[in-house]
C-alpha cells in the first residue's frame, strides 16, 4: 500500500549531498559511486534518537536503527553507465548522509491527508470479500476447493490485519476512536489483541534494530543464544517452525524477554496503558468464545476448514514478510531500503533496482532459508554488532537437510 501511494504522489528530489563517515570529513566520493561491501548484517545499541518529524516518544524509552550493510550499492553514472569503485574504508554503522525528516519533507503534503472513507471502503470490500469465500467454500465443500480458499482466505486474514495495523499506526484516519474501533473489530477478528499489540509495535518502530529493546525478530545476545535448549534452537531456526511464531510471540514474546501482550501488568505497558491492554484482551477471549459457540453449532472440523487452517496460514504469511523485513540478505542497503521506483528521487544514487521475480518471488525463499542458517545470534559486546552464525548448529542443520 506505501508503494501505491508513493507512485501516486510522487517525491520532490532533495538536496545533492555526499556520504560521511560518522561525524568526520567526507569520504571524498560523491554518491555516484558504486560501493562495494562485505554482506554483514548488524543492529545497534545507540542511545542517539533518530526523529521522523521532530519529538521524542511519550514512553521516553532508547530509540535504535537497525542496519544492514550492502554486498554492493549499485549505481548509474551521469552518461548512463554502471561506475563501480572499492570503498574499504566505508562505515555502514555510520549514519546515513540523509535522514528521515528529510525523506518526509521530500512527499506532497497532500500524501499526508487521511481520507476515513476510502479507508473505510477498503475494510467493507476485505470483509465481504472474507464472508464470500466462506460462503463459497461451505457451499461446494468439495477436496479440491478447500485447498484454494485455505491459500486464498488466509491472505485476506492478513489483509484484515494490514488494515488493523494502520488503524494502530494513525494512518487510517485522523479519528483515534475510529481507529481502535475498526481495529479491535479487525484485529479481534484474526485473534491479534489490537492494544497489546499495537503497543509493542510502537516500541519496536522506536527501537527497530535495537538489540535489547526491540520487538520483532530482533537478534538473540550470545548469552541468552548459549543458553537455549536444543528444541528451542530447532523451533527458532529450522523451518518451517519459524513461520508458525507469531501466536507463541503474543502469549510470551521472544527469548530473554518476560510478559505477554494479553497481560496488563506486562513489561510491556506503563500504567496508563493497562485499561487498553484489559479492553483488546477482553475482545480477544469474545472472538475465542464465539469460535468456539460456532464450533459446536456447526461441527468442529467444518470450523478447522473455515477458519482454523486460513488463521495458519495468515500467520504463516505475516511472518514470512516480518522476518524477511528483519533480516539481511545479499545487497541489502545500509538503513533504509529502495522499494520502488517513487523512492529514486530521495535516495538518489542509492536507489538500487529490486530483484525481479515471477508471480511467485523463490528467491525471497532463498533468502529466509540462508537468514535461518546463518543468522544466530550477536555479541554480548559493543555498540554496533553484526550476525554471527553457530558452526556447530549450522553443521548439525546441513546433516539434517
Amino acid at each position: 500500500m506505501a508503494s501505491l501511494l508513493l507512485s501516486e504522489c510522487g517525491l520532490r528530489p532533495l538536496p545533492k549531498i555526499s556520504l560521511y563517515r560518522g561525524m568526520g570529513a567526507p569520504l571524498g566520493k560523491p554518491l555516484g559511486s558504486q560501493v562495494t561491501l562485505p554482506k554483514i548484517d548488524l543492529c545497534l545499541r545507540r542511545r542517539e534518537a533518530f526523529f521522523l518529524g521532530g519529538g521524542i516518544s511519550a514512553r521516553d524509552r532508547e530509540w535504535g536503527l537497525g542496519v544492514s550493510a550492502p554486498l554492493k550499492v549499485a549505481s548509474v553514472s551521469e552518461g548512463g553507465e554502471a561506475e563501480g569503485q572499492n570503498f574499504p574504508s566505508f562505515n555502514p554503522g555510520a549514519p546515513p548522509p540523509f535522514n528521515l525528516g528529510e525523506i518526509r519533507a521530500a512527499i506532497p503534503k497532500h500524501c499526508w491527508v487521511k481520507d476515513p472513507w476510502k479507508s473505510m471502503s477498503y475494510v467493507l470490500r476485505d470483509i465481504v470479500v472474507v464472508f464470500g469465500l466462506a460462503a463459497a467454500a461451505a457451499y461446494f465443500n468439495n477436496w479440491w476447493v478447500w485447498p484454494l480458499y485455505w491459500v486464498a482466505q488466509g491472505t485476506m486474514f492478513w489483509a484484515l490485519f494490514v488494515l488493523g495495523h494502520d488503524c494502530g499506526h494513525g494512518s487510517f484516519s485522523n479519528n483515534r476512536t475510529l481507529n481502535n474501533v475498526v481495529g479491535h473489530l479487525l484485529h479481534s477478528s484474526i485473534l491479534v489483541p489490537y492494544h497489546g499489540w499495537r503497543i509493542s509495535h510502537r516500541t519496536h518502530h522506536q527501537n527497530h534494530g535495537h538489540v535489547e529493546n526491540d520487538e520483532s525478530w530482533h537478534p538473540l545476545p550470545e548469552k541468552i543464544y548459549r543458553n537455549l535448549d536444543d528444541s528451542t534452537k530447532k523451533l527458532r531456526f529450522n523451518p518451517p517452525f519459524p513461520m508458525f511464531a507469531y501466536p507463541f510471540y503474543l502469549w510470551g514474546r521472544s527469548p530473554g524477554k518476560t510478559g505477554s501482550h494479553f497481560h496488563p501488568d506486562s513489561a510491556l505497558f506503563v500504567p496508563n496503558e493497562k485499561k487498553d491492554v484489559i479492553v483488546s484482551t477482553v475482545s480477544w477471549s469474545a472472538m475465542v468464545a464465539l469460535l468456539v459457540g460456532l464450533s459446536c453449532w456447526m461441527g468442529p472440523v467444518l470450523m478447522l476448514k473455515l477458519y482454523g487452517v486460513p488463521y495458519w496460514v495468515f500467520v504463516m504469511w505475516l511472518d514470512f514478510v516480518t522476518y524477511l523485513h528483519h533480516h539481511g540478505h545479499e545487497q541489502k542497503l545500509p538503513w533504509y531500503r529502495g522499494k520502488t521506483e517513487a523512492v529514486k528521487p530521495v535516495l538518489g544514487k542509492y536507489y538500487r533496482e529490486p530483484q525481479k521475480s515471477g508471480p511467485v518471488p523463490f528467491h525471497l525463499v532463498r533468502d529466509l532459508l540462508t537468514s535461518l542458517k546463518y543468522d544466530h545470534f550477536v555479541s554480548d559486546q559493543g555498540d554496533v554488532v553484526y550476525y554471527q552464525t553457530d558452526p556447530h548448529f549450522a553443521s548439525s542443520k546441513g546433516k539434517s537437510e
